[in-house]
């Protein structure tokens, strides 16, 4: 975020109306936004964009809309998310970070970098688009994007940018006992500094794997920008999630209601087994219980029994629990507290 919690830049359209057809097919559009140059683009030549998606629809909901912010080796492609939230008078909108899912362009690497604030450039200009028609806006992340959107919630607090924000199984602290945790936050904080492009790790294959359908999972999405084994953890990007994991730690002062949801209980993300689905294989549940009493002084937390990593990609009825959960918390703590939106 910039210090002083103001825009970077407005983003551009990219194209006469701002919006081409999306992947998604079926009314969907996508806007590609130009960014300010950053520092792939000063060592690669390639300026960053990030996208953002919707679906065409004749008039805005009576509600407002749902930005989504993705994870970690994610895009957007959870349109039933989208078809749940408009049942109840909401407007989805999905923003692509830069270098992640339609916005991985070649040359720059795709999903690392060595600030969660240079995300915000992005995430302003999707909010600005958005309030231009809105008069509700919420911020949903999940997972990595989670932890961003709280670190920018924290950041624009006092701003009226946004109405609330949901967080579903948001990366609030490294998933390893504490003596790990401590050591791996030392060496990234000398090698993210010194060799941020050194890769230190990677994702199991594993959950990917039990999502998708070509190896036997219910969900169709784009393995170029959903890899099962990921794309490399860098320092750079470690050193960048620890000192955002820390910020959480000494406390945020969102000054919105926050819904996290989290499932019910961790599976090992190392192996194959059979609750990679109806655990979270990825993260720790107990890890984002302890620190969402530190996100803010109106925080909601919610289990969801049986829920994957991904929420929304839970099997039934954790999925359904899941979607109810936070339709609830928009209808109770967003839509219901003034007059309707456009």
């Amino acid at each position: 975020m910039t210090t002083d919690g103001t825009p970077a830049q407005t983003a551009r359209p990219d194209g006469p109306d701002g919006e081409v057809p999306d992947v998604l097919g079926d009314g969907w559009v996508a806007r590609t936004l130009a960014l300010r140059p950053d520092a792939v683009q000063a060592r690669t030549g390639v300026a960053p964009v990030a996208t953002l998606v919707r679906r065409v629809r004749p008039q805005p909901p009576a509600r407002g809309a749902v930005l989504y912010l993705h994870g970690f080796v994610d895009y957007f492609f959870q349109t039933h998310v989208a078809d749940a939230l408009a049942d109840a008078g909401w407007d989805l909108h999905a923003l692509d970070l830069r270098d992640h899912g339609r916005s991985i362009r070649p040359g720059r690497p795709p999903n690392t970098t060595t600030e969660l604030a240079t995300y915000a450039e992005e995430i302003d200009a999707a909010v600005e688009l958005l309030r231009a028609t809105y008069e509700r806006v919420v911020l949903l992340g999940h997972s990595t994007g989670g932890l961003t959107a709280a670190l920018w919630a924290h950041a624009r607090r006092g701003r009226g940018r946004v109405e609330a924000v949901v967080l579903n199984s948001p990366w609030l602290d490294l998933q390893k006992p504490q003596p790990q945790r401590a050591a791996v936050t030392a060496a990234v904080a000398v090698l993210g500094r010194v060799a941020p492009r050194l890769v230190v790790g990677s994702l199991a294959e594993h959950y990917g794997r039990a999502l998708h359908t070509g190896t036997g999972g219910e969900w169709e999405y784009d393995l170029t920008w959903k890899p099962h084994t990921g794309f490399p953890v860098t320092a750079g990007f470690m050193r960048a999630v620890r000192r955002g994991q820390a910020q959480v730690a000494r406390g945020l002062a969102i000054d919105v209601p926050v819904l996290v949801l989290t499932s019910d209980a961790k599976g090992p993300d190392d192996v194959w087994h059979d609750a990679l689905l109806t655990t979270d294989s990825v993260l720790d549940p107990a890890q984002m219980a302890a620190r969402a009493p530190l996100l803010g002084p109106d925080v909601t937390l919610v289990v969801v029994p049986g829920g994957a990593h991904d929420l929304a990609l839970s099997p039934p009825p954790a999925r359904e629990r899941y979607l109810q959960e936070v339709r609830a918390f928009l209808d109770e703590r967003v839509a219901g507290a003034g007059p309707a939106g456009p």
